[in-house]
């Protein structure tokens, strides 16, 4: 049996929604779309949870100014959302809202979720979280306006690299079909999410990109970010997103990833494939993702941490 939300919401006084760290389109899309779809119906107004700094070009959606860094860790919620979070682990500090929380609910698209909610809505096969949502919204007659539109249509489309990744389905376009017909505009949400870039952002990617290392007759293609790094071009943590994806569109690359240093042995990994299951990679150093497209944490230096996946690799 589906979980209900409508009942739930209209018991709940106090409620929470969680974004996961290092916010993509996604994450922050399906939590203003679900904090519109609550104004509006229940009028009613969540609190929003966001664990690290939102990525300037995401500063358009509706709504995104109520979210929060900071909140007074004594709060228990009567309902505590969260949105595109396959590990609970990935909301860091919040986790501790969940936990207490009266009503976990866990909504998501990754088939590494392990359900770790009261109640569960994950649809492994949805493009992103934001379909997922999308979906629940038509089998259960909620009505769409037009912020939740640019929200769920900002999902969709960051997590099919605008509609050019495997995960692009029929349901998919069909939902940004209608979603453009509720008021969401293809043409400038493109240009905000994709041609919205500083140039200190596009000069550190390249300086990353010039720097990627070929193997195994360049099948592999993997490049480093080291705090350093990040300080000479005063990087923000948004500033590795999407260099896995262009080392990927190499033609000869089969697997690409990024090896960012969070500390000395610490360091945040970002793989991309065409054809090798980098979500059953990633989970080895409990991570998770998609087929194509995972990621992970490993307690270990950058070199020891690129050795270790390089072990995983089958090619």
């Amino acid at each position: 049996m589906e979980c209900n939300l409508d009942d739930i919401i209209k018991q709940s006084k106090k409620i929470l929604l969680l974004s996961h760290v290092n916010p993509d389109g996604d994450t922050l899309g399906s939590m203003c779309a679900l904090y519109s779809a609550i104004l509006s119906k229940y009028k009613k107004k969540a609190d929003m949870s966001v664990v690290s700094n939102i990525p300037f070009n995401y500063n358009f959606l509706p709504n995104i100014n109520s979210a929060q860094r900071y909140f007074d860790q004594s709060l228990v919620y009567d309902l505590v959302i969260a949105l595109d979070v396959a590990s609970i682990e990935r909301v860091r500090d919040a986790k501790i809202f969940f936990d207490k929380a009266k009503v976990k609910i866990n909504i998501d698209h990754h088939k590494t979720n392990p359900a770790y909610g009261d109640y569960n809505i994950i649809e492994p096969e949805a493009s992103s979280c934001g379909e997922v949502l999308y979906n629940y919204f038509k089998r259960n007659a909620w009505e769409i306006n037009e912020d939740m539109a640019v929200c769920l249509y900002t999902a969709i489309m960051t997590d099919t690299g605008n509609f050019r990744f495997e995960n692009t389905t029929p349901n998919s376009l069909r939902a940004a079909a209608e979603l453009v017909e509720k008021g969401a505009n293809p043409n400038k949400l493109y240009k905000l999410c994709y041609e919205s870039k500083t140039k200190n952002l596009v000069m550190f990617q390249n300086y990353c990109v010039n720097k990627a290392e070929f193997i195994n007759d360049n099948k592999i293609v993997y490049t480093t970010v080291y705090k350093k790094d990040l300080e000479k071009f005063n990087a923000g943590d948004d500033y590795t997103d999407g260099i896995a994806e262009t080392l990927r569109a190499i033609d000869s690359t089969e697997v690409s990833f990024v090896v960012k240093e969070v500390e000395s042995k610490l360091t945040k990994v970002s793989m991309r494939s065409k054809k090798v299951d980098v979500a059953k990679i990633c989970e080895k150093f409990n991570g998770g993702g998609h087929t194509f497209a995972a990621g992970c944490t490993i307690k270990a230096s950058v070199k020891d941490s690129i050795n270790k996946l390089l072990k995983e690799i089958k090619l």
